[in-house]
């Protein structure tokens, strides 16, 4: 890779067996959507989506207002149980607008064997290896996250933590 400015390279891997070729991915193959509503808002952009081509990598990035949550209400994807869960480990790569700011993640599992709190600022990586993993952006403060997924079957399906699915219906 080579660039003619500054610029901030992701490089996003998962194991394959080489049976697709690399490609460039341009903004008109991008696909764009508004999730949530309310203070649960985020813009999502579709990088490699599971209807794309891909061996095992789902990837998106999201821009949470300031003020607002995401991955939230809170779900998990860490049982190979289709048709209703996926066995998906995941990464955030965290930035801020204006870079200053901070926000919060919190990874846990029902039983609590995996259960932190990460205050997150720009340029930090979190895991999530198991569990449901919600952040929080403070007030004034844009984040935006590269959201890497991987697993055993290249599908995204979640479950919701059900002490907080009631946020949907109202």
């Amino acid at each position: 890779v080579a660039a003619a400015n500054d610029v901030t390279l992701a490089v996003c891997t998962a194991p394959g067996e080489g049976k697709l070729p690399a490609r460039v991915i341009g903004p008109d193959a991008l696909h764009q959507e508004t999730r949530g509503k309310g203070a649960n808002v985020r813009h999502v952009t579709n990088i490699i989506p599971e209807w794309e081509p891909a061996e095992g990598l789902l990837v998106v990035e999201v821009i949470t207002p300031g003020g607002n949550t995401s991955s939230y209400p809170p779900h998990k994807h860490d049982q190979d149980n289709l048709p209703h869960e996926s066995l998906l480990e995941e990464t955030y790569y965290h930035r801020f607008n204006p870079p200053q700011g901070f926000g919060f993640q919190r990874v846990y599992t029902d039983d609590r064997s995996l259960d932190e709190a990460m205050a997150i600022e720009d340029g930090d990586v979190t895991l999530v290896p198991r569990g449901y993993h919600p952040c929080a952006t403070t007030h004034g403060y844009d984040l935006y996250y590269l959201n890497v997924m991987a697993g055993p079957k290249r599908t995204w399906k979640f479950h919701n933590a059900k002490e907080h699915e009631w946020l949907l219906k109202a």
